[in-house]
């Protein structure tokens, strides 16, 4: 596999474990909310592990955590309307 795909694996990764933090705070119901959490994180590690196969765990783990961090960000921002400073103190 080229290291095209195993960028898409660590993006995909990513995602998913920033929609397991906003379905955190997104749905009401505990049982709804403790299954999409454990559905996301499960397809999360899924996905980083096949970044594994094509990447070295450092390119992954970084594309993991970039993804799950502009992403984790953005979601703040646009669904739970947090502030975004343009710089630190």
């Amino acid at each position: 596999m080229a290291n095209g795909g195993g960028y898409g694996w660590a993006l995909a990764a990513g995602f998913n474990a920033a929609l397991a933090a906003i379905s955190a705070k997104f749905f009401s119901t505990l049982l709804l909310k403790y299954g999409m959490v454990i559905l996301f994180n499960v397809t999360m590690w899924g996905c980083y592990v096949n970044s594994l196969k094509a990447l070295s765990s450092l390119q992954a783990t970084v594309t993991n955590f970039a993804a799950n961090f502009i992403s984790s960000g953005l979601a703040g921002y646009f669904l739970f309307e947090e502030p975004l400073p343009s710089k630190l103190a």
